[in-house]
């Protein structure tokens, strides 16, 4: 393999580790948050005491406020599941990663619909960092694909 190829697939491979770490970082942020602290509790302290009494219509077996806890904890254990599994596989099984459609359109898939998601329901943080995420992995991706047509995948 050219030194050249070495160093433009290192290049992919970090750069997916960035994008899965962005992730990764945003999921560990919001389950903290989501279990310590006020920053995802209302503004209006009686909007909290009004959905810990109200259930939802599917259940009479929790409340709304259960509900948002278990919501943003396990978005947050998705998050987190992916920069695991993407930085995880970038980094031990590269050629896995780089060489399989599958994969590579799934991670592509969440990180779209997580743009919009961001973009419709979220605020400007999120936003930005899986946006940032979402061009660092297209980079990756363009780069492997580059590099493959040129010499070995990436290993």
């Amino acid at each position: 393999m050219r030194p050249q190829n070495r160093e433009g697939i290192l290049a992919a491979k970090i750069l997916m580790v960035l994008s899965a770490s962005i992730v990764f970082t945003l999921g560990v942020v919001h389950l903290v948050y989501t279990f310590w602290g006020p920053m995802l509790t209302p503004r209006d302290p009686a909007l909290q005491l009004s959905m810990s009494q109200i259930a939802p219509v599917i259940t009479k077996e929790t409340t709304m406020w259960w509900c948002w806890v278990g919501f943003n904890a396990s978005h947050s254990m998705g998050l987190i599941l992916f920069g695991l599994l993407f930085g995880f596989l970038a980094l031990a099984h590269g050629q896995l990663l780089f060489q399989s459609p599958f994969l590579l359109v799934v991670g592509l898939a969440m990180l779209g619909g997580l743009v919009v998601l961001c973009k419709v329901y979220f605020f400007s943080v999120p936003l930005i960092g899986i946006s940032i995420s979402l061009a660092c992995y297209v980079a990756s991706i363009a780069l492997s694909r580059v590099l493959n047509t040129v010499g070995p995948a990436c290993d």
